[in-house]
């Protein structure tokens, strides 16, 4: 049978996982309910299994038995030998598949009937679908283990959303969990609409932005409303700088290298006739090259403090990097979609015109890998994709009809990318 027919009759079980999971979301690094799912699907196929150290990671390696001389498949030595670093095994391709496993600290509005049942949390990005499809992935390619001449790598991260687990993993040996970096590497990850449902799209290049936060605290002297002058009106100050970083941007910055700031937090005060001591906001700052990122680092200081100096004030500006560019290789993105459409054929594959305003930290894998990242369109029955509700709503909602298909891409592209890299094809 064929990798998609494969996953079809996988389906049921994939979606039982997935709405496990999306029951009972865990937010941050520390998942070990959802750790503990990954380990039951794990369970009985033959990976070499690492937990994370300072993460509830789980690093999954499969030693592929294909061209191991007088080791077969479905033979337990083929994987001591690999793993021992043999001579047969010592070049062998490596291809990495990553999922993440955190939710958002939400509270879920969709009344499916696998809502969660953690009051505050939610799966409303749709990793517990990129974990799912993984984990329907581990099976495929347990399954074939005898036609890889190569290792894959799954990656199961906790940690995406804002805590950089991708860093974490890779301080912990991600990238040499089969005794040499990746050749290749890929991410998926689904959107709750921008395409009909069940699309698959992605560029080369840069896919998605970086992304830094601004945390500024302007500090004046607190008195009675009636009396400004005899006070330091901090929220004046603060009133200003929100506007003024705007209008910054469109001066100093070209508008075909956009620059994005969102103010998201805004604090000050107690009463209405009371001047505070102090008033603060947190902004989100994405950029689309590494040029206009380093200049924002400068420019948005600069300008906070200049402002703050005219009032008579001071200010704490904290400007602190997150994610860098998601950048994917561009051969490798021409492998996907290659990948992709004999898999699914021309109609289910779109190249996006442009990049995406959100981030991700698989961003630092593909600055170490050459890889891709994935988005599939999982917008829900009857939702019209331009206007349903989008990641990180309460209201998004994920179609399972996707996920047979997405397991199968996860394994196809390790199993595809690995023969042709053993073939000595593109790299």
């Amino acid at each position: 049978m064929t990798v998609t027919a494969d996953a079809r009759e996988l389906q049921d079980e994939i979606v039982r996982l997935r709405h496990r999971l999306h029951q009972e979301p865990e937010i941050g690094l520390d998942l070990p309910r959802t750790q503990e799912k990954v380990l039951e699907a794990l369970d009985g196929l033959p990976f070499e299994i690492t937990l994370g150290q300072d993460t509830t990671s789980v690093t999954a390696v499969l030693r592929g038995t294909a061209g191991l001389g007088q080791y077969t498949a479905g033979n337990d030595d083929a994987a001591a030998a690999a793993s021992a670093g043999s001579s047969a095994a010592a070049d062998r391709p490596v291809v990495l598949l990553r999922g993440d496993m955190d939710g958002l600290p939400l509270q879920e509005a969709t009344r499916v009937d696998y809502s969660s049942r953690i009051d505050g949390a939610m799966h409303a990005c749709g990793h517990d679908l990129h974990t799912a499809m993984l984990a329907g992935a581990a099976t495929l390619l347990a399954e074939r283990r005898h036609q890889l001449a190569g290792d894959v790598v799954l990656m199961f991260q906790p940690g995406e959303e804002g805590c950089d687990g991708a860093g974490v993993m890779i301080r912990e040996g991600v990238l040499d969990a089969a005794g040499k970096h990746p050749d290749a590497a890929f991410g998926m990850h689904v959107m709750a609409g921008l395409e009909p449902n069940a699309r698959f799209f992605t560029k080369p290049d840069i896919l998605m932005s970086a992304s830094d936060g601004l945390f500024v605290t302007v500090h004046g002297a607190g008195g009675h409303g009636s009396a400004p002058h005899s006070a330091k009106d901090p929220v004046t100050a603060v009133s200003e700088m929100v506007t003024a970083l705007q209008v910054m941007i469109t001066r100093q910055f070209n508008m075909f290298d956009p620059v994005v700031l969102t103010v998201g937090l805004l604090q000050a005060g107690t009463k209405r006739n009371v001047i505070p001591e102090s008033a603060r906001f947190e902004a989100t700052v994405r950029t689309f090259s590494e040029a206009s990122r380093e200049k924002m680092m400068t420019a948005v200081p600069q300008l906070l403090e200049g402002i703050a100096a005219a009032h008579g004030l001071t200010v704490t500006v904290d400007y602190q990097p997150e994610y860098p560019l998601t950048v994917t290789d561009v051969d490798e993105t021409h492998n996907a979609e290659r990948i992709i459409t004999s898999l699914f054929g021309d109609e289910r594959y779109s190249r996006m015109a442009q990049p995406l305003g959100g981030s991700e930290d698989f961003s630092r894998v593909l600055a170490e890998v050459p890889g891709s990242f994935i988005c599939l369109s999982a917008a829900a029955p009857g939702e019209d994709h331009r206007t349903a509700p989008f990641n990180h709503s309460p209201f998004a909602t994920f179609d399972d009809n996707v996920l047979a298909d997405g397991t199968a891409l996860y394994a196809e592209l390790a199993l595809t990318r690995i023969a042709e890299l053993a073939a000595g094809r593109t790299r």
